[in-house]
């Protein structure tokens, strides 16, 4: 719990945004930023050297995912991943009039490929979602029982408000209308477990830097026997279905990421939901009107998103920063926007209250001290920012 230790000045509360490197994972890329530099494609010994690497990585991802090494393609992150799952097996599919399916809560990284989609042919249905941010299964075999849906895209936790979605019951309904499933498990991968050879899951995202690796690399699996056509045209890295030469210092960073969390996952999330409860625990001790989103129960260990009435969200971020306190509103993706997070809106959440949401993401090194320290932070301002 102490690889990866917050600073003694600051409190880090940013992790789903992004999680800082682990020294065990700097230390595994150090030697491909140095000295073993060739180019995996390369049949001398530099080049089989750096091919070494990747294949390791490879199977350090397949063993973290329950997948076959041949079922695990590198890219560059979640963003590409999702993308080359949507836009991959749009392009087979190739059908005007097929239907896309995903949910409300998705990030903006299913969101847009899906709707870029739509205007070119495709008809896309967004599932509405509870109040908890949960997609309700009998949404989905309804939607999938009118036929013609070329792909399912769903988010397996989601990175505002931390819900986790019944996957495993979504996919066997789209297992019984023979449609593609996708899951974008960027956030949930490190948090929650990924078994996709008992998981009906067709297609699965992940990501390095939301697990402690490096940023600028990910990972699609792809079940065997699926067809995407590749975004990246050029060479035949990545068995023809991504283009490019590999990152190999941030696929070897990804692998050991990946083979850390494997080991770690079931204590973090005993340590990191007890801080993220006591941290609740002292907010609406302190400050009255605040509102807990997303799931009570099933929700990320990690994640704490609320709103505290009569205070915007931005007001509030900007103060715990200056008093060393980094938290968010949401996705850092849609930073510096004026709109109410979607995801809350998707869940019913009223306009006022979402634009005063914050989300606190713990992740390793944080502490009980942290926690009191920050809710103490959070109620001197709250109380400060309501009395203007």
């Amino acid at each position: 719990m102490s690889r990866t230790k917050s600073s003694a000045k600051r409190i880090y509360l940013d992790h789903n945004a992004t999680t800082p490197l682990d020294p065990l994972v700097l230390e595994a890329m150090l030697p491909y930023l140095r000295e073993i530099f060739g180019n995996p494609s390369s049949i001398h010994s530099e080049g089989r050297a750096a091919r070494v690497a990747v294949d390791k990585a490879r199977s350090q991802l397949a063993n973290f995912l329950g997948a076959k090494e041949d079922e695990i393609y590198f890219t560059s992150g979640g963003t590409e991943s999702n993308n080359l799952a949507i836009r991959g097996a749009a392009e087979v599919c190739g059908k005007a009039g097929q239907r896309l399916v995903t949910s409300a809560v998705e990030h903006h990284a299913v969101l847009r490929p899906m709707q870029n989609l739509a205007g070119h042919g495709f008809v896309l249905d967004i599932l509405r979602v509870d109040r908890y941010g949960r997609v309700n299964p009998e949404d989905l075999d309804q939607s999938l029982a009118s036929g013609q849906a070329a792909l399912v895209s769903i988010i397996a936790a989601n990175n505002e408000v931390g819900t986790i979605q019944p996957v495993c019951e979504l996919g066997a309904i789209c297992r019984k209308h023979g449609v593609l499933f996708h899951v974008d498990a960027v956030q949930a991968a490190g948090k929650i477990p990924l078994d996709l050879s008992a998981l009906p899951v067709d297609l699965l995202s992940v990501s390095g830097h939301k697990l402690y690796g490096p940023k600028g690399a990910g990972a699609l699996y792809v079940r065997k026997g699926v067809k995407l056509e590749p975004l990246i045209l050029g060479g035949s890295h990545e068995r023809r279905l991504r283009a490019g030469t590999e990152n190999v210092a941030g696929i070897v960073g990804l692998g050991a990421a990946c083979e850390l969390a494997g080991k770690e996952t079931g204590e973090q999330n005993k340590l990191l939901s007890a801080l993220r409860d006591r941290l609740w625990d002292r907010l609406r001790a302190m400050i009255e009107g605040i509102h807990l989103n997303g799931h009570p129960a099933e929700r990320l260990s990690n994640t704490l998103n609320v709103s505290f009435e009569g205070v915007e969200g931005e007001a509030l971020l900007l103060n715990l920063d200056l008093k060393g306190i980094a938290a968010s509103s949401g996705s850092a993706c849609a930073s510096g926007s004026l709109e109410p997070s979607h995801v809350l809106t998707a869940m019913g959440v009223p306009a006022e209250l979402a634009q005063n949401s914050v989300r606190f993401s713990l992740g390793r090194g944080n502490t009980e001290k942290e926690m009191d320290r920050t809710a103490e932070a959070a109620a001197e301002i709250v109380a400060r920012l309501r009395s203007l």
